[in-house]
């Protein structure tokens, strides 16, 4: 904190870190503060967020082996991509003014420290999606056993044996959902302001990154590129905020789809299955109840909001370009005032 409180100073007050233009001051002060206040959630809730990482490791420990093999290769390897990616710009911190390099250094530990803690998120999402999947394997395991064992005449007492253990393993895989679909809404109360950071700061980087390009692009710089932490800035700064935000839109997509699954193969059964007792034993009222989707404050995180994130950058996009055109336009104009006025004192004289 006292290091931001050293670079906003320089930044406004002594001027000696000021931005080249108004965007650039804007997209600065976005990030750093935004930045910082995600840190500041984390840290506060800190006991809340170690209370679900336990539920989750308890409820995680009946995961088949095959599949949390599978799972951990690829948190493992996204994120040590993204941490590789993020520490390859750290030679560009380098500078002759001291500084700029401590501008430069906040900037990339607030970015680390901004991956990590969405890549919590992303992970707790795959680790659900996970348990959500075993709990469809078993369920169709369960209906496999129920196909294979209706009852006959002939055996009607080992169906009677039978139908208590199919009972039974339907009551603990209901009690298992209900788990699970506790650590969705814990999930969400958790990282709900954290996520709505993170899409605010995502779509702040995007659009003022695609807007700097757009005026070097057509000749107009506006910003200092020596004060970015980026190599080659407009292209690595919109790739990684783009995929970040994918990936995490995929993991969320990816784990709300097995959570459907499961309503899926429970009315399967309960349309196959002629034992009454098995279908009232079903917890079909259960998922209707059950809303497993991820959400920051009524914000859901899925593919939809990618597209609304597309359309806002386009958006404001052709309004920041509408105020440079214009800006140009009136100085244009200011600057051939004077020549139109002092025209009429001439012929008078």
């Amino acid at each position: 904190m006292l290091l931001l409180g050293f670079i906003l100073y320089h930044v406004n007050i002594s001027t000696a870190l000021a931005y080249d233009s108004i965007p650039g001051t804007l997209q600065g002060h976005c990030y750093l503060l935004l930045g910082w206040l995600l840190a500041v959630v984390y840290y506060s809730r800190y006991n809340q967020r170690m209370n679900l990482l336990d539920n989750i490791s308890k409820v995680s420990s009946k995961i088949p082996s095959g599949l949390f093999s599978y799972l951990s290769k690829i948190i493992h390897a996204k994120d040590l991509i993204g941490f590789l990616f993020l520490n390859a710009q750290s030679p560009n911190i380098l500078s002759s003014n001291p500084l700029l390099i401590a501008n430069k250094f906040l900037i990339l530990y607030t970015t680390i420290i901004v991956y990590f803690m969405d890549m919590l998120y992303m992970n707790c999402v795959l680790i659900i999606g996970a348990c959500f999947e075993d709990v469809n394997e078993k369920l169709i395991k369960l209906k496999r056993n129920i196909d294979c064992d209706e009852p006959h005449m002939l055996r009607r007492i080992y169906h009677v044996k039978h139908n208590s253990i199919i009972v039974t393993d339907v009551q603990l895989i209901m009690k298992e959902h209900n788990k699970i679909s506790d650590l969705v809404i814990e999930l969400n109360n958790t990282f709900s302001l954290q996520l709505i950071i993170t899409v605010t700061m995502t779509f702040a980087e995007i659009t003022f990154s695609l807007y700097f390009y757009i005026l070097e692009m057509v000749g107009a710089k506006e910003i200092n590129l020596e004060k970015q932490l980026w190599y080659s800035y407009f292209i690595t700064s919109v790739t990684y905020y783009a995929v970040k935000l994918t990936t995490m839109v995929w993991a969320c997509e990816r784990s709300k789809s097995k959570a459907m699954q499961t309503g899926v193969v429970v009315h399967q059964i309960m349309n196959d299955t002629i034992d009454r007792e098995i279908v009232e034993e079903l917890f079909s009222l259960q998922l209707l109840h059950r809303d497993n989707r991820f959400v920051a404050k009524g914000l859901a995180i899925d593919a939809l909001l990618l597209t609304s994130i597309v359309g806002g950058i386009t958006t404001y996009l052709l309004i920041l370009i509408q105020f440079l055109v214009s800006a140009n336009s009136c100085t244009t104009e200011l600057t051939k005032m004077p020549n139109s006025t002092t025209a009429p004192l001439q012929r008078d004289r």
